[in-house]
């Protein structure tokens, strides 16, 4: 990265940092600001920045923002308290989510994209997670009720790394399609290896981080401060580690993460502090990236039916699988709306297209990579403008319903950004 590249990207980062908080509670979100500006100052704007999609930098800055992603998200969820008593993302996860995926391939296989089978399905998987970032004021406002706010910070911070598999299988497969040399007996085994191996490291490195880092803070043998370089480094060293015995370094991460919460517990409020300011500088120049690359991309190859995709990705291919799963719960017809309609598209979708479509390399790896560009655009723009005023009128609407579904009390657990906000207010109270 030249030296411009970086001031530009550095200045951007602390001008922002300057308004964030008088921007907190509008409609003018951090990853709008961040992907405007990256579009322009890259070759479509003023040409300041300009790197390419497989420039080695790009894919190693998502590398790093996808582990750290995944580890953080995972490790906030406490899966004590999501088995006891948050059955509503438990239902939009085991539920919504694999009706999602089948939803989003038919209509790919529908619409003359020119996909076949498994490459609609791939792109199904990779808009699949969902990123509550893109609409913080919902998962931050008090005005929406605990366990609705809720629902929607957990399921994102699950359904990425839920979705690391299916996305890996269905990028091995694709690939075995494409490459004649290349047997289904071998895609068998490589995919098998990626499933199996990857999640036995996340288990051992977790857990064994998790363990030692408790005792040694128990004893007084760990200095605070590095409470939070440690999940770098557990981080890191699942990824690797799964990488080097045959494994899937991203799925290794995430099920690191779920192991390395659920043992050291309360401890880690200190960790996600740490990985709350390294997340989000990672995940502002990764918005910036896509302003500034990616966007691009779309005005070249953009079609009518990419764009009915993206709008419909964002829409019934989720609306009517949410609604299927909330089926029973007791919730209105507005929180299943709701709930379905803040499924924003954002940070794991740029991710994934980043290092696994894009290395594809074929002309249905592009498609996928344009409409996968459309929806994130679209959601950025749609899920910041609507997140804030709807956040306040499903909140007044849910008041005026008194004791019902919706209030009933859950659990809170730290959302992806905010959290040290949260940490002052309850130590306030």
């Amino acid at each position: 990265m030249e030296k411009l590249e970086f001031v530009i990207i550095a200045a951007a980062v602390l001008s922002y940092s300057f308004v964030s908080g008088r921007l907190a509670n509008t409609w003018i979100t951090a990853p709008m600001v961040f992907a405007a500006f990256g579009f322009a100052v890259g070759d479509a704007g003023l040409g300041l920045v300009s790197l390419s999609i497989s420039h080695g930098a790009i894919h190693l800055l998502a590398e790093v923002t996808l582990v750290l992603v995944l580890f953080s998200d995972a490790a906030r969820i406490d899966l004590r308290l999501l088995i006891k008593d948050h059955s509503l993302p438990t239902r939009m996860l085991a539920i919504g989510m694999p009706l999602t995926i089948a939803a989003g391939t038919a209509v790919a296989m529908a619409l003359p994209l020119g996909l076949d089978l498994v490459h609609a399905a791939l792109l199904a998987a990779v808009l699949a997670p969902t990123d509550a970032a893109l609409g913080q004021s919902v998962v931050s406002n008090p005005a929406v009720p605990v366990r609705i706010r809720q629902a929607l910070n957990v399921e994102s911070g699950l359904n990425d790394g839920i979705a690391v598999p299916v996305v890996v299988l269905l990028a091995a497969l694709a690939t075995a399609t494409a490459v004649q040399e290349t047997s289904y007996t071998d895609f068998a085994t490589f995919g098998g290896l990626q499933v199996v191996l990857g999640p036995i490291a996340g288990i051992i490195v977790g857990t064994a981080g998790g363990r030692l880092m408790d005792a040694a803070a128990g004893r007084g043998w760990m200095s605070m401060s590095f409470e939070g370089p440690a999940i770098l480094a557990a981080a890191g060293i699942a990824f690797a580690g799964a990488e080097l015995i045959g494994g899937n370094g991203f799925i290794a991460a995430f099920v690191a993460g779920l192991c390395f919460g659920f043992v050291v517990g309360d401890r880690c409020k200190f960790i996600l502090e740490f990985a709350e300011s390294e997340g989000q500088l990672l995940t502002l120049i990764a918005f910036l990236v896509f302003g500034a690359i990616m966007l691009p991309e779309l005005l070249h190859g953009l079609t009518w039916s990419m764009a009915v995709y993206a709008l419909l990705s964002l829409t019934l291919i989720r609306l009517v699988p949410i609604a299927i799963s909330l089926i029973g719960t007791g919730v209105s017809p507005t929180t299943t709306l709701f709930l379905g309609w803040f499924g924003p598209r954002g940070l794991a979708s740029i991710l994934f297209a980043l290092l696994i479509v894009e290395q594809l390399g074929t002309h249905q790896a592009h498609t996928i990579m344009l409409v996968t560009i459309l929806t994130v655009a679209m959601s950025i723009i749609a899920h910041g403008i609507s997140a804030a005023p709807a956040a306040a009128r499903y909140g007044r609407m849910t008041r005026a319903q008194g004791d019902c579904a919706e209030t009933e009390p859950v659990s809170e657990m730290p959302t992806r950004t905010g959290y040290v906000l949260a940490v002052i207010e309850e130590e306030k109270s």
